[in-house]
């Protein structure tokens, strides 16, 4: 079993997939849509992957306010968990994703990738971000 983190925006799916040992989790690919509305091959997309890499869990980044105020974005991100819930079957976990993009920002800053390319690989590097987030703290639980 592995484990799939997603960070979910207006119009795009950052995907990261874990190792079978849930230990590291590695940056996969970005589904882009045209519209925020249109959802169906984001979710097919997903499915293909669920399928392919034996996926067990899902941890869908949670776009909370700095200060923790749930806006618009937690709500439309509530909303995809329940369709992902829906379709696949699986446990999706919300996971706090504060500041993940800033970082994904910065790691990309300080391994030299151009600015006009950031924008390439920042929701796919958040994804994984949230991802290795959430199997740290499983380790940290089990090892309480």
């Amino acid at each position: 079993m592995r484990i799939m983190g997603l960070d979910f925006g207006s119009k795009t799916c950052g995907v990261a997939i874990s190792d079978p040992l849930l230990i590291t989790a590695q940056g996969h690919e970005i589904i882009r849509r045209e519209s925020a509305n249109k959802l169906r091959k984001t979710l097919a997309r997903i499915e293909e992957l669920i399928t392919c890499y034996e996926i067990g869990e899902i941890v869908l980044g949670c776009p909370k306010h700095m200060n923790g105020d749930e806006g618009e974005r937690v709500e439309l991100t509530n909303e995809f968990k329940e369709k992902l819930e829906r379709r696949t079957g699986l446990n999706v976990v919300m996971w706090d994703e504060r500041l993940t993009t800033v970082a994904a920002d910065k790691l990309m800053m300080e391994a030299g990738v151009r600015r006009e390319h950031r924008k390439d690989y920042v929701d796919q590097i958040a994804a994984t971000f949230i991802l290795q987030g959430y199997l740290d703290y499983r380790k940290m639980k089990e090892d309480v």
